[in-house]
C-alpha cells in the first residue's frame, strides 16, 4: 500500500488539530498548579475514563499482543495478566477511591497523608517514589520514541521523505528523525495544553481508534466469510489444561519455537504464578505513573472508582477487534507476507503492519496510521504530564521554591517538560545499548514496588522505614536476580523477591516507632480501609463512637471477582463476533449481562465518597 493525497491529508490534519488543542487550553492550564497537572479537578469521570484507555491503547503493546493472538489464540486472553490488566478491576472496586480521598497531587504527596511530613524515614519514602516514578516515565519515554520511529519507518519509507528535508539522515537513524517529528507534536499539546489539552486529545484519538478497530474488523469478517481458519487444535478455545497443547507443526512449524521461546507450554504452573504475581500488584494499586493522576485528577471518589471500571468497558472490546482482525488477516494471508526478518525467522510483531499495508484502503489507510500515531501520542503525553507532576510537585516546590508564585510554577511546569522529553529522546538515541540496561531498571522498580505497597493500605504498623526498605530491598534484589539470573522469565521468581521485599518492609518498620498517632486516626478516618486496623480504629472510636469501620473486604472481593470475569467476558466478545462463533458469542452475552445485572446492585449502588 502506497500513500494516496487522502492519506497524508488526514494525517496532517491530525497533526494540525494537536497543534490547535495546545493552543486553545493554554489559557486554562496557567490558572494554577492544580488545573494544569490535573485538569483542576474539574474533568467529568467518563472524559478521564476514555483518556486513560487511550493513554493504554499503545502500539507496541497492540503489537505484541496481535503476535500472541496469532500464535496462542482465545488462550492469548489470559496472558496480559502478566501486567497483570486486572488491576484495573481492583481499583474500580475500592482502591481508586481510597487513593482519591487523600486529595493528594502525586503519589510521592500521597505518602505524606499516609506517614506524615516529618522524620527521616518520611523523607527517604518520599525520595524513593519520586526517583520510581521518575525512571519508569523516562524509561517508557525513551522506548515510545525509539518504537513510534521504527514503526513510523515501515510505511513512510525515507526514499520518499528524504528529497524534502534540508539535510542528510543517516539510515540507521532515520527511526529517531520520524521519532523526533513527533514526538515534538505529542510534546506541544501535552506541554501547554496541560491535563485539559492531553485529555481532550485522547478523546479524539479514541474517537479515530473506535473507527479504525471496526473498521479492520469488517474487513476481517469479509475475507473469512465461509472460510476456515488454518489453526491447531484447541486455538479458539480460551480453556487450557496442564499443557497448552497447541501444535502448529503440521501448519507453521516455526510458531512452536515461539511457544518453547516464550515457556508457556506448561500452562497451568504459568498461570498460577502470574495470578499469584498479578493479585499482589493489584493490591498494591497503580504505580505512580498516568492512570495514577487520572485517579486523583477525578472530581470525588466515587467518580475515580466509576472512571477505573469504565476503562474497561470502553478499552477492551474495541482494541479486541483490531486485535483480531489483524490476526485473522494473518493467518489466512500468512504465506503473502513476508514476516521474515534478517535472520530468516519469523517476526510476529510484523503482523499489524504487514496486515495494514495489504488490506487496508486508501483513506482508511490514513486514518489506521493516525489512530495509530495518535496512541502514540496519548501514551507519551500522560505519562509525560505524570514525570511534570513529580518534579514541580515534588521536587521543584518540595525543596527547591516552596513558595512559588503561580506564574514560576507554570514556568517551571514548561522547562520540567521540555528537560524530560530531551532526556527521554537521548535515551532513545542509546536504545540498542541500553536495551537490557533499562529493562533491568525497570523490571526492578515494578518488582520492588509491590510488597511495601500491599502493606502501606492494609498494615496499621507499617510505617515510612518499612515503606523505604521494602522498596529499597525489593528493588536490590530485583537487580541482582536480573543479573545472575538473566534469560529466567521474572514470574518465576517473583516469589522470593517478594519474600525478601516483605521482609525488608516488616523489618524496616519495627526499627521505627509507629507513625505519629494523629496521622494514623486522619489517614483511617479519612480513606477508610478494610485490613489490620484494629488499634487505630479503637482510638477513632475513642474520639468518635459513632464511626464505623470498613466492613467491606467481603464485598469488595466477591464484586472483584464478578469484574475479573466481565473483563474476560469483554475481551471475548470481540473475538467470538469476529469469528461467527454463534453459540459462545450469546453465552458470553448472558454471562455479562448477568454480572452487570449483580454489579448494579453490589458496586453501583454502594459508591460513596
Amino acid at each position: 500500500m502506497k500513500f494516496q493525497a487522502v492519506d497524508i491529508i488526514i494525517i496532517v490534519t491530525y497533526l494540525i488539530s494537536t497543534i490547535i488543542i495546545g493552543f486553545w487550553y493554554r489559557k486554562k492550564a496557567k490558572e494554577n498548579k492544580e488545573s494544569y497537572i490535573m485538569g483542576g479537578k474539574s474533568l467529568p469521570w467518563y472524559k478521564l475514563g476514555l483518556s486513560d484507555a487511550s493513554d493504554m491503547f499503545d502500539i507496541s503493546g497492540t503489537m505484541w499482543m496481535v503476535s500472541l493472538c496469532f500464535v496462542y489464540g482465545m488462550k492469548s486472553i489470559w496472558i496480559p495478566w502478566l501486567w497483570p490488566v486486572f488491576n484495573q478491576v481492583f481499583l474500580m472496586m475500592y482502591l481508586s477511591k481510597w487513593l482519591r480521598r487523600s486529595n493528594a497531587t502525586t503519589g510521592a504527596e500521597w505518602l505524606s497523608t499516609r506517614f506524615g511530613t516529618t522524620g527521616r524515614g518520611v523523607g527517604a519514602s518520599h525520595k524513593v517514589v519520586v526517583t520510581f516514578a521518575l525512571l519508569s516515565c523516562l524509561g517508557f519515554l525513551a522506548y515510545g520514541f525509539i518504537g513510534l520511529g521504527k514503526f513510523v519507518e515501515i510505511f513512510i519509507p525515507w526514499e520518499l521523505v528524504k528529497d524534502y528535508v534540508p539535510f542528510t539522515v543517516a539510515p540507521h537513524y532515520v527511526a529517531h528523525f520520524y521519532g523526533i517529528i513527533f514526538t515534538l507534536f505529542a510534546m506541544f499539546y501535552s506541554i501547554l495544553g496541560g491535563m485539559h489539552g492531553i485529555v481532550f486529545g485522547d478523546m479524539i484519538k479514541y474517537a479515530i481508534m473506535t473507527v479504525v478497530c471496526i473498521s479492520i474488523a469488517v474487513i476481517a469478517v469479509i475475507n473469512l466469510n465461509g472460510r476456515q481458519l488454518n489453526v491447531p487444535e484447541g486455538w479458539d478455545s480460551p480453556f487450557f489444561g496442564t499443557h497448552l497443547n497447541l501444535d502448529w507443526s503440521y501448519i507453521i512449524a516455526d510458531v512452536n519455537k515461539k511457544i518453547a521461546n516464550d515457556g508457556y507450554s506448561l500452562f497451568s504452573v504459568f498461570f498460577m504464578m502470574m495470578l499469584f504475581k498479578g493479585a499482589f500488584a493489584s493490591l498494591a494499586g497503580p504505580p505512580p505513573n498516568y492512570d495514577m493522576q487520572k485517579i486523583l485528577s477525578t472530581r470525588s471518589p466515587k467518580e475515580a472508582s466509576k472512571m477505573s471500571g469504565f476503562v474497561s468497558i470502553v478499552l477492551l472490546p474495541i482494541r479486541y477487534s483490531l486485535i483480531v482482525g489483524l490476526t485473522v488477516l494473518g493467518i489466512l494471508y500468512y504465506d503473502q507476507m513476508n514476516l521474515r526478518g534478517l535472520d530468516g525467522a519469523i517476526d510476529y510483531e510484523r503482523i499489524l503492519p504487514a496486515s495494514i499495508n495489504s488490506f487496508v484502503p486508501a483513506g482508511l489507510f490514513g486514518l489506521v496510521l493516525t489512530g495509530l500515531l495518535g496512541a502514540f501520542m496519548g501514551t507519551f503525553s500522560g505519562t509525560l504530564n505524570a514525570a511534570q507532576a513529580y518534579i514541580v510537585n515534588d521536587v521543584y516546590l518540595k525543596y527547591i521554591n516552596p513558595d512559588a508564585s503561580n506564574k514560576k510554577i507554570i514556568s517551571m511546569n514548561y522547562c520540567s517538560g521540555v528537560l524530560v522529553v530531551a532526556v527521554g529522546i537521548a535515551l532513545g538515541f542509546f536504545a540498542k545499548d541500553v536495551n537490557s540496561v533499562l529493562q533491568w531498571i525497570v523490571s526492578a522498580l515494578y518488582g520492588g514496588y509491590i510488597a511495601a505497597n500491599v502493606l502501606k493500605w492494609h498494615w496499621w504498623r507499617f510505617n515510612s522505614y518499612g515503606f523505604f526498605w521494602g522498596m529499597f530491598t525489593g528493588i536490590v534484589s530485583a537487580l541482582v536476580f536480573t543479573r545472575f539470573f538473566a534469560g529466567v522469565e521474572f514470574l518465576y521468581y517473583f516469589p522470593l523477591l517478594f519474600i525478601l521485599s516483605l521482609a525488608g518492609s516488616v523489618i524496616g518498620t519495627y526499627m521505627a516507632p509507629p507513625t505519629d498517632t494523629e496521622t494514623l486516626k486522619k489517614f483511617y478516618r479519612t480513606v477508610r480501609p478494610w485490613g489490620f486496623w484494629g488499634p487505630v480504629h479503637q482510638l477513632v472510636i475513642a474520639d468518635a463512637p459513632s464511626f464505623i469501620a470498613n466492613k467491606n473486604f467481603g464485598r469488595d472481593m466477591f464484586n472483584v471477582v464478578l469484574g475479573i470475569i466481565a473483563q474476560l467476558c469483554l475481551t471475548l466478545l470481540p473475538m467470538y463476533l469476529i469469528l461467527m462463533m454463534k453459540l459462545p458469542l450469546l453465552i458470553t452475552i448472558a454471562i455479562l449481562a448477568v454480572i452487570i445485572f449483580i454489579l448494579k446492585r453490589t458496586w453501583w449502588n454502594k459508591l460513596e465518597d
